[in-house]
């Protein structure tokens, strides 16, 4: 198997490092990831300048980019063959419910879905990187277990909660919960005394209910939720086209 992995945290984040060692022995990985933090870049695309493909000393690549620009440029440009799958992560904290829309981790597997490969994002239950490796090891028995089953493509966003390697023997698959809106910015000064603003929090969860992404992992389940990319409302198309007519 290849797999090629990428993350919204960095080239030098923990989780990529683990899910790296961790899928070494099962496949030939390649690691094209961005040069620091991007989380929050959802699927964005750099086309305001041109980008940057740099060599670690571990042999990770990395970009001046989004999570989706390293994408994109390690399937037309870096590898010469088709990656068998794209995984991301592992995330430090969780991309469940709304989060799913901003979460630069998912957009790095959605670049992959949309080339038509399979792909799964990994984040954590909570922020940390406690348990880390176990949560590693965890992916790895997910993409043994269930990579044969998987459709082509798919794309699916797996939390694994922050917890001892034993203690990780339950999935559930999961629809997307819902959150409450988001806490206002944080206004502050810079040095110059110049008004800024901080994004703020992420508001509470609205819906987690039995069979969401936030239920399954507060009960210590790692929670797999397929996702697709089409946002049609198709409930509203008859209504709009009686509008229009």
């Amino acid at each position: 198997m290849r797999i090629l992995i990428s993350n919204d945290d960095g080239y030098l984040a923990p989780g990529i490092n683990a899910l790296a060692e961790a899928l070494a022995p099962i496949a030939e990985i390649v690691v094209v990831a961005p040069d620091s933090n991007r989380s929050g870049a959802s699927n964005s695309l750099s086309l305001d300048r041109p980008l940057s493909v740099q060599r670690a000393a571990n042999g990770f690549y990395f970009v001046n980019g989004t999570p989706s620009d390293c994408v994109h440029v390690a399937l037309t440009a870096i590898l010469d063959y088709r990656p068998d799958l794209v995984v991301s992560g592992i995330n430090n904290g969780p991309n469940m419910g709304d989060d799913t829309l901003y979460s630069g981790t998912v957009a790095a597997a959605t670049e992959g879905f949309l080339f038509g490969i399979p792909a799964i994002a990994f984040s954590q239950g909570a922020y940390g990187w406690e348990h880390i490796d176990d949560a590693a090891r965890h992916a790895r028995d997910l993409i043994q277990r269930y990579y044969e089953a998987l459709p082509r493509p798919c794309l699916w966003n797996v939390n694994i909660p922050n917890r001892p390697y034993e203690q990780l023997n339950a999935v559930a698959a999961t629809r997307l919960g819902r959150r409450h809106q988001s806490e206002p910015v944080i206004k502050a000064k810079d040095p110059r005394g110049k008004d800024i603003y901080w994004i703020g929090p992420p508001g509470a969860c609205k819906d987690a209910g039995e069979g969401t992404d936030f239920h399954a992992v507060a009960a210590g389940k790692t929670s797999i939720t397929p996702l697709q990319i089409d946002l049609t409302h198709t409930s509203q198309l008859s209504a709009l086209a009686k509008a229009l007519a």
